[in-house]
């Protein structure tokens, strides 16, 4: 193990402690913070339409400038994380998120909305992004996609959430108090993050601020020593000869060399993601409506169904670090392709509820892996978050254009076909995985660095 390794693996020994916690306490409170603004968008809508502010244009409009958002936001969290260090990238989100969703409960009119909706939209793509990816630093290699599962399991209670809160907050209160809860709680996690949320050590290095990196680190090493009553045995201790400043990394490195590999995997990674996500769950009531199922019952069928999200996470979360990346991402592919098929045959209810729900368990346990485990572990140290970033943006159109592939194929061709179409997209992505993909399970990012 080379010398400038030794921060690496000194965080890779660090037994898991409240450091760890706190870290993933701040991030996870963020992140359901983030899905709950996002999601409780779609309670509001309707309440828009129905007392006369909105109309299904500017609704569109709303949602599109949340998806303008999150797209600005990640390739720009990106530069940012990296350039500037990953708790300034995610503090500075934090209270874009904050300073925006409280001035949405104040807005005059729905034009001002559709501005801030755009705002929330730019940090809320950041914080997911900067979230997922500094994680990764601070976690030992053995565990890391158990608890990066984990943080994405905490996320993904958000849609339930924000139907929960909103039946009450909106047939109560107002609209308002919905955006009113998530800047608040923003701001809360801002104050908060400026204690729990330290740099990381692996980016101080990497940009050659050796002593504060050690420092950190010697910081970390005695809280843990002290909270454990261990002695952790002496690691090299970083200096600045050691260390290679890796900060000429630039953003065209991305496409280069064996970057470009990594960076059409991951690309690949979060497009069967996007594209599965938004056929499926946005789909499944209007598919249902179709077949003639009336809307009431649907939207229930539909509620069942989705308890197969987090319970597909919370098995990810059990079994991710037990199988090679690339096995366990191109497998549920497969799966979920195989699955769609078989859902767009059923014709009673039990067969759609039941399979429905296996399906979006798998696609769900996919969803956690890609998002929150894998991508953030393909890059580098000095390109961990544009590489994210790039990526997700990337994923983030796709799934701009999918609804209206879907909606056209429904329209002209049925169901069936919808299903058949992202079967055969699916296969393709999860071929390219499996070849193609970088193993990065249990490995160290230094040495995910150097494959």
């Amino acid at each position: 193990m080379k010398h400038h390794d030794g921060i690496g693996t000194r965080l890779d020994r660090l037994p898991v402690s409240t450091f760890h916690y706190r870290i993933f306490g701040i991030i996870g409170f963020s992140l359901l913070l983030t899905g709950f603004l996002s999601y409780s968008g779609n309670v509001v809508l309707a309440k828009l339409v129905s007392n006369g502010w909105s109309n299904n244009y500017l609704n569109a409009a709303f949602t599109s400038a949340l998806m303008l958002g999150y797209f600005l936001g990640s390739l720009l969290g990106g530069f940012i994380g990296d350039c500037l260090g990953r708790r300034k990238a995610f503090r500075m989100n934090l209270l874009i998120v904050g300073i925006s969703a409280t001035a949405a409960a104040f807005v005059p009119d729905m034009y001002w909305l559709i501005v801030f909706r755009c705002l929330m939209g730019i940090g809320m793509g950041a914080l997911i992004m900067v979230g997922y990816a500094s994680f990764a630093e601070f976690i030992p290699a053995s565990i890391r996609g158990k608890w990066s599962a984990r943080l994405s399991f905490v996320g993904n209670w958000a849609p339930m959430l924000s139907a929960a809160i909103g039946v009450v907050v909106i047939s109560y209160l107002s609209w308002r108090v919905m955006f009113l809860i998530g800047g608040l709680g923003m701001l809360a996690a801002w104050f908060l993050s400026r204690v729990y949320f330290i740099e990381s050590p692996r980016w101080l290095a990497g940009k050659g601020h050796t002593d504060l990196a050690e420092n950190s680190l010697r910081d970390i090493e005695k809280s843990i020593e002290n909270e454990k009553k261990i002695s952790l045995r002496q690691l090299p201790t970083v200096n600045a000869a050691d260390t290679p400043i890796s900060e000429a990394g630039s953003f065209w490195d991305l496409f280069k060399g064996t970057m470009l590999r990594r960076t059409c995997v991951a690309i690949t990674v979060l497009i069967a993601m996007n594209i599965s996500l938004y056929t499926i769950t946005v789909w499944i009531p209007t598919i249902f409506v179709n077949s003639g199922i009336d809307v009431t019952k649907s939207i229930f069928m539909t509620a069942v169904i989705m308890i197969g999200a987090p319970v597909g996470i919370f098995f990810a979360t059990l079994v991710i670090d037990k199988f090679p990346r690339r096995l366990f991402g191109s497998g549920l592919l497969i799966l979920i392709a195989l699955l769609g098929y078989y859902y767009s045959l059923q014709k009673s209810e039990f067969g759609i509820i039941s399979c429905g729900l296996v399906m979006i368990f798998f696609l769900y346990m996919y969803v956690c892996f890609s998002s929150a485990v894998y991508i953030p572990e393909l890059w580098p140290t000095h390109m961990r978050l544009r590489g994210s970033g790039f990526v997700n943006a990337v994923g983030r159109i796709v799934a701009v254009f999918t609804p209206y592939g879907v909606a056209s194929l429904l329209t002209h061709y049925g169901s069936t076909t919808v299903f058949i179409v992202l079967g055969v997209l699916l296969a393709c992505c999860a071929l390219i995985l499996f070849v193609f993909g970088i193993e990065t399970r249990m490995v160290s990012l230094e040495e995910i660095t150097q494959l």
